[in-house]
């Protein structure tokens, strides 16, 4: 099972990693602007977001569903091919992918953590950040036309929605359809808990969305952009191997300091946006804020509520739905008004995420030390 799921992450990743280093330069080599190009990728996390609240009117993220979620991907790559000169069909593709790839992926979190646990869960899913850097890599070298990308984007689905059904059916769903009857997620009543998780990808809009540009502005050359690009996936890496230990203590503790650490990357980059020793030590940080937040929330999260991959829905869906989408509609304004300032203002943001975790008030629920 670990070499399936890790097999999983690793097609997984590597689709995201054609969606959105190459789709948006696809877009622009077949003639949609700015503003539809915009709209189009906007889609995805808009459907991310929402899609949980229709679990909680009772539908049900069973295996039928998932396999249907696997279809819906397949279907949706093909259909790139068929869409690309239509804007409204193109736009149809991109939500029924976002739609299949929003379901699979929670779904196989459950099942990660079900399986092989919190603490070896680093080791399986730095598999996907290996697919992410792969593909880019590759594709670079060929990436001569539009349908190259799109070749990519569906063997890429096709391979990893068959990984993906053949871990589903060999994985006993039984406790979790048992559990999923009952939805003991309190949105309001934990809002302290989701807001903080939330802006903290919130804040990693200025760092998605402008970090080249921000750099390459202020005289860093695009090679050394690229390179500090690739040294945080490898310190992402890096994490995700040795974290194991890690998980093992408090989670909720884990969560606030990497916040914190997330407003430090944030501020070093508006200090010394020049300073190359400080930008890759910034880079390093990718190693706290990203790898290691990302693991101890979702195992927080699996320990937390019982109804496990709802909860794992609604990680996905309104951290990086909501908050990715804000992050980058912020961002935007930021540094088209105060350029300068955009960083300071992913610090802060990333400051007041600790702010909130601190302040959840986990007495409320179970307090995971385990």
């Amino acid at each position: 099972m670990p070499t399936l799921l890790g097999t999983f992450y690793f097609f997984y990743f590597a689709i995201v990693g054609v969606y959105i280093i190459f789709m948006p330069k696809v877009l622009a080599m077949s003639g949609y602007s700015a503003s539809e190009i915009g709209i189009l990728f906007a889609a995805g996390p808009l459907v991310r977001f929402l899609l949980p609240f229709v679990f909680t009117k009772g539908l049900k993220l069973s295996e039928q569903s998932f396999n249907a979620a696997l279809l819906i991907t397949i279907v949706s790559a093909l259909s790139f091919f068929f869409a690309l000169d239509n804007f409204y069909q193109l736009l149809a593709a991109n939500i029924g992918l976002g739609i299949g790839m929003s379901l699979m992926l929670p779904y196989m979190e459950v099942i990660s953590l079900q399986t092989i646990g919190k603490e070896k869960y680093g080791k399986i899913r730095l598999f996907g950040s290996v697919g992410f850097v792969l593909v880019a890599l590759v594709l670079v070298k060929f990436l001569s036309s539009a349908t190259v990308a799109l070749l990519f984007l569906v063997v890429l689905s096709f391979f990893t929605s068959v990984v993906a059904f053949v871990i589903a059916k060999n994985t006993n769903k039984k406790a979790e359809q048992k559990e999923e009857v009952h939805n003991d997620i309190k949105l309001l009543g934990d809002w302290k808990l989701w807001l903080g998780l939330t802006l903290v990808q919130v804040s990693f809009g200025a760092f998605y969305n402008f970090f080249t540009i921000y750099e390459t502005d202020f005289g860093v050359s695009l090679d050394m952009t690229i390179y500090l690009w690739s040294f945080g996936v490898l310190a992402e890496i890096f994490m995700l191997f040795f974290q194991g230990k890690l998980l093992e203590k408090n989670l909720l503790l884990i969560l606030q300091i990497t916040a914190f650490a997330t407003g430090v990357r944030w501020f070093l980059l508006f200090l010394f946006p020049q300073n190359l020793p400080v930008l890759f030590f910034a880079q390093a940080l990718h190693a706290l804020s990203f790898a290691l937040f990302h693991s101890a929330a979702i195992s927080y999260l699996f320990y937390l509520y019982k109804h496990k991959s709802l909860a794992q829905q609604f990680f996905s869906g309104i951290t990086y739905g909501l908050g990715g989408f804000s992050g980058a509609l912020i961002a935007g304004y930021i540094y088209e008004i105060y350029p300068k300032y955009l960083f300071l203002s992913a610090s802060f943001i990333a400051i007041s995420a600790c702010g909130f975790l601190y302040l959840w008030n986990q007495n409320s629920k179970m307090k995971l030390v385990v």
